[in-house]
């Protein structure tokens, strides 16, 4: 796909059918647009190509699964299940390594309604999230699900970023992050561009952070128990900006979206909405611990707890980069590890897997998505462009 430079407002090239598919905002949005357009020609996922992936010395990558339709967020039950989803088909389906042998023998779908995404386990219950729904259903003796019972029905309209996700603290609540309908303006709805706390009866929620434009990745420190969260930059504001944040999300936080921008830039186009001046409020909001290359679009974060991987990587995270589309030369289409020190502080961004990107950056085999740890100590990392579902795991002796 070639190169197209936008100079003015993109929405006037774009038929208006397709303005959302393309992230591209509505032309009411005062937001001068500069930037480009460039998606790396999808090739298939060969064992040839797989073969060649990068990872640290001592760790194998290798194909978990494969077959699937569009892969996306993964949970993990105790007996090392994993169920992963398809936002699209809304379908979720039942993956299973039998005989332990790091490569999955079963898949069959358990549950399906519209636009199911996020993936969250606790006491034998299943939590879906869809675009405006939550449900729960019982986890079945055979690895089945129950009927999906609706909890929620009212959360906020997707517009721009409907994936929403899931996850459980250390505090045992429900957490649910809610992306903003848009890639940079005011929101009607308090909810959107927030974290939520939820109940899981189904008796209410509360927002718990603000300010985040599409948090998909997020987990909790190990050690001090600190939530952390990898929130997507607004595009449109060329090849190099806005960067992707690493916050370290806290109740009652504001992370500065759409007025404040990466380490505390002003961004002219919203004002902000409680009619302070820009340096009042951004004096009020989080500022991000690390910035990543502008449209990696980070999705997947996990702590690594486990015991399979070196010494070194336990309490660090690793996010998963699912690949630009808004730049003229790729970012993102791996995996990175980022480094935590004693004290839980992040320090810095590195590559952990990488290769996905071929043919001098114009050609992909994989885009990174969900992620997790599975119950032996490896990672299991979703490529919802080819269907697999990737094992790394750490082998030297």
């Amino acid at each position: 796909m070639h190169s197209l430079r936008f100079l003015a407002v993109a929405a006037a090239l774009f038929p208006a059918a397709s303005a959302m598919a393309q992230n591209v905002p509505p032309a009411a949005t005062p937001f001068n647009m500069t930037g480009n357009i460039y998606l790396p020609n999808k090739l298939p996922a060969t064992p040839a190509r797989v073969a060649a992936l990068k990872v640290p010395a001592g760790f194998t990558i290798s194909k978990y699964a494969e077959g699937l339709d569009m892969p996306r967020m993964m949970a993990v039950a105790p007996n090392g299940d994993v169920y992963v989803s398809n936002r699209v088909k809304g379908t979720i389906t039942l993956v299973r390594d039998a005989n332990k042998d790091g490569k999955a023998e079963v898949m069959r779908q358990v549950a399906q309604k519209p636009h199911l995404h996020g993936l969250a386990l606790k006491d034998n219950k299943m939590y879906l999230s869809a675009v405006r729904e939550v449900y729960v259903a019982d986890v079945l003796p055979d690895g089945g699900l129950g009927e999906p019972k609706l909890l929620y029905k009212d959360l906020p309209d997707a517009g721009q970023h409907a994936n929403r996700v899931l996850r459980f603290g250390p505090d045992g609540q429900l957490y649910l992050s809610v992306g903003s309908t848009c890639n940079a303006c005011d929101e009607d709805n308090p909810e959107n561009a927030t974290l939520l706390q939820i109940k899981t009866d189904g008796s209410g929620r509360s927002i718990f952070a603000t300010g985040l434009r599409n948090t998909i990745g997020f987990d909790w420190h190990p050690a001090t128990g600190q939530l952390f969260g990898m929130d997507h930059g607004i595009d449109w504001l060329g090849d190099e900006a806005q960067m992707e944040e690493l916050n370290q999300i806290k109740q009652g936080a504001n992370y500065g979206w759409p007025s404040i921008i990466a380490d505390g830039k002003p961004y002219p186009a919203n004002k902000p909405k409680s009619g302070e001046t820009y340096a009042q409020f951004d004096a009020k909001a989080v500022r991000p611990f690390l910035l990543y290359k502008a449209h990696s679009a980070p999705l997947g974060l996990v702590f690594y707890q486990g015991a399979q991987f070196p010494a070194a990587y336990k309490n660090d995270a690793f996010v998963t980069m699912h690949g630009s589309w808004n730049r003229a030369q790729p970012s993102g289409y791996k995996v990175v590890r980022v480094h935590f020190d004693a004290q839980g502080k992040p320090e810095k961004f590195e590559d952990f897997i990488t290769g996905f990107l071929v043919e001098n950056d114009k050609s992909e085999f994989g885009r990174p998505c969900g992620l997790v740890q599975a119950n032996d100590g490896s990672l299991l990392m979703t490529d919802d462009d080819n269907g697999v579902i990737y094992r790394v795991a750490y082998a030297k002796k």
